[in-house]
């Protein structure tokens, strides 16, 4: 999935009890780097004082130095990876937001997007509360500072039972780490150890991978968590008989090293591709990956169908924020920066192209005249999720509908748009059996409008969205 689709989920990480703290968060954001390029930060607490340093840009440009993590002093930390929509790449937006609250200094990460927050925010405003940032995020902080319940946990909670939509939190005290779940569960969130009395909250486990941190379990649903110098305590939010899982996570979001909703995302994808290549076989030579979110399903569908898989997209792994643009004209410029045809392998080849999603179509149609340019003498695409055909209000930076090709074209004639010999989405039923529990529990609104937190007003939500918030 590239940068014409959806953009990336958030990536959160908490640290406790740990004499290397922030160094700790500062090698996971590394690992959650793919869930969100446009800022970094982390605040830090050594029991008395608290530290941040926070900046747009990749961890790398956030934390240049040594000396810039030495800064960060104390045990406990929190960190946060931020990827912003069009128009809020504001180093105001950038996370964790850092107050001080009736008991101190409190900051907060947060992934996800509430469905409520214009209404809380109009409320709030309208009672005096003065906001910093475009982000929905910062919705929880003023509910927690103007909660009346006596301890910084219970005002929390209050604060959490206002809020409607997904989030998953760390948020940190003088001495604490507090982190938080919906009570659907949309995005993943996991509890690990890194040693005696020493413990890390992560968005992925691939981040604990990275640290050598041992997983103990995933913070469950509706689940609050404290952790504090007398361990781990749990406490319910508020509970929900549905659970909705984003699917999106198996799909694009998560790494395949990561282990989420209690799956490997690997093996899932895997799943993915092959159901694609018994619901839509091809007559080719080769298949071939959008490198990289595609890489697993494709050789998923390269194994079923018994087709070579070969390497026939190059991705630029080194773009930064910015770039240059040449003073030249150089048609296609963006996509051919991140991605180069394999002349060797395409040239005189029936190449099956294996994609995650189609969002716009943009990126996919012009990538689809590079390796028709490099001889391929046909093309056919396959999709390893359905139609995207409604937008998404839980934490994914899908366009409004009317951008969305799906939601407007048949299938037929996305094939036509994208001049392509074939093309083959998975259905949903195919999508549903592939990932854990036979897709119960999975959140699929962006494929069939099945939305299951209510949006009172789709469209005035789809103008706050674009107006005054952002998707973290």
């Amino acid at each position: 999935m590239k940068s014409e689709k959806i953009k990336e989920s958030c990536g959160i990480i908490g640290v406790w009890g740990h004499p290397e703290a922030s160094e700790m968060a500062y090698l996971g954001l590394y690992a959650l780097q793919h869930r969100g390029q446009e800022g970094a930060g982390i605040v830090s607490s050594d029991g008395s004082k608290v530290y941040v340093h926070l900046g747009r840009g990749l961890v790398n440009d956030v934390f240049s130095s040594a000396e810039t993590i030495g800064k960060l002093k104390g045990n406990i930390a929190i960190g946060h990876n931020r990827y912003s929509t069009t128009g809020s790449d504001s180093e105001n937006n950038v996370q964790p937001i850092l107050v001080n609250s009736k008991e101190g200094p409190l900051a907060l990460g947060h992934n996800g997007n509430l469905v409520n927050s214009r209404e809380l925010k109009d409320r709030l405003q309208s009672e005096g509360s003065i906001f910093q940032s475009a982000t929905d995020s910062e919705i929880i902080v003023h509910l927690i500072a103007r909660s009346k319940k006596k301890s910084i946990v219970d005002r929390i909670k209050d604060a959490l039972m206002k809020v409607k939509g997904a989030y998953s939190l760390v948020i940190l005290t003088r001495d604490q780490i507090i982190a938080a779940r919906d009570p659907y569960g949309f995005r993943p969130l996991s509890l690990g150890a890194l040693g005696e009395g020493s413990y890390v909250v992560v968005s992925e486990t691939c981040a604990m991978d990275l640290l050598g941190a041992h997983y103990i379990r995933d913070i469950e649903p509706g689940e609050l968590i404290v952790i504090d110098k007398r361990g781990i305590e749990s406490e319910r939010i508020k509970s929900s008989n549905q659970k909705a899982h984003c699917i999106f996570e198996f799909i694009y979001f998560s790494r395949p090293d990561s282990r989420i909703f209690g799956e490997y995302v690997d093996k899932t994808r895997r799943k993915l591709g092959k159901r694609l290549a018994e619901e839509h076989p091809a007559d080719a030579d080769i298949v071939i990956s959008v490198p990289d979110s595609s890489n697993t399903a494709a050789l998923g569908y390269a194994q079923t169908a018994k087709i070579p898989y070969e390497l026939g997209l190059i991705r630029n792994h080194y773009i930064g924020r910015t770039f240059i643009q040449p003073q030249q004209t150089i048609r296609h410029f963006n996509v051919k920066l991140k991605f180069n045809t394999v002349g060797g392998v395409l040239k005189g080849k029936k190449v099956v192209v294996v994609e995650d999603s189609i969002v716009r179509g943009t990126t996919l149609k012009i990538l689809t005249q590079l390796i028709r340019k490099a001889g391929a003498e046909e093309v056919h695409i396959r999709v390893s999720s359905p139609p995207i055909r409604y937008p998404c209000f839980y934490g994914m930076d899908f366009p409004t509908k009317k951008e969305l090709i799906a939601s407007s074209m048949s299938v037929e004639r996305i094939r036509e748009h994208l001049q392509v010999d074939s093309l083959g989405y998975l259905s949903l039923d195919g999508l549903r059996s592939a990932v854990p529990k036979k897709g119960e529990g999975y959140c699929t609104a962006c494929f069939d409008g099945n939305y299951p937190v209510p949006i009172k007003n789709m469209s005035t939500k789809i103008q706050n969205e674009e107006i005054v918030q952002e998707i973290v």
